[in-house]
């Protein structure tokens, strides 16, 4: 799917494939020197994870073991009630184990909180995290963030992993959405 094909729905592009590629490069280097010598374990938070953890594993020179989560908040209405689900946990003991954290996005912070709680009291030798994308607006609660590839407004964007209605995730780029499309 490219930018033409979404006609009148797409509002505008804000990070270009060529903008993404280029930064994972970047980031890979750095995690490649912050590894030198490591087992590195990539874990992934599904869905919207996949395609920044996919082309990260292939700009890493560092070889990696992966695997994927599922969490879920939920709540009444758009208010998240606070509470995680795991909807699919880990194949892998992470006890003494070198793991990354690949986020697509880091809005509030809150989930993120939680699974680096839950993560953390498995004991694994380091935790750290990446993120293609942050909001610095929207942080409820301060994550140390190892790597970043990009800080954004606080606005709603799809593409390249993210989605709205789990449509747009194969967009190869990150952009915003005409208000109509979300009755917004």
């Amino acid at each position: 799917m490219q930018e033409k094909d979404l006609g009148a729905d797409l509002r505008s592009v804000l990070i270009t494939k060529q903008e993404i590629d280029a930064r994972l490069a970047e980031l890979a280097a750095k995690i490649d020197a912050g590894y030198e010598g490591k087992d590195l374990l990539l874990v992934g938070v599904l869905k919207g994870a996949v395609m920044v953890m996919a082309d990260l594993a292939r700009a890493l020179a560092t070889p990696v073991t992966m695997d994927w989560m599922a969490i879920s908040s939920y709540g009444a209405g758009t208010q998240s009630s606070g509470v995680v689900r795991i909807l699919k946990d880990l194949d892998t003991d992470i006890k003494d184990k070198h793991v990354l954290i690949v986020e697509d996005i880091i809005d509030s912070g809150l989930t993120l909180s939680w699974l680096l709680s839950n993560l953390g009291s498995r004991e694994p030798a380091s935790l750290e995290i990446m993120t293609l994308l942050r909001k610095p607006e929207a942080a409820k609660v301060d994550i140390d963030v190892k790597w970043v590839g990009f800080d954004i407004p606080s606005e709603f964007v799809v593409g390249y992993g993210l989605d709205y209605g789990e449509k747009y995730r194969n967009l190869p780029f990150i952009g915003t959405l005409a208000p109509h499309v979300y009755g917004g």
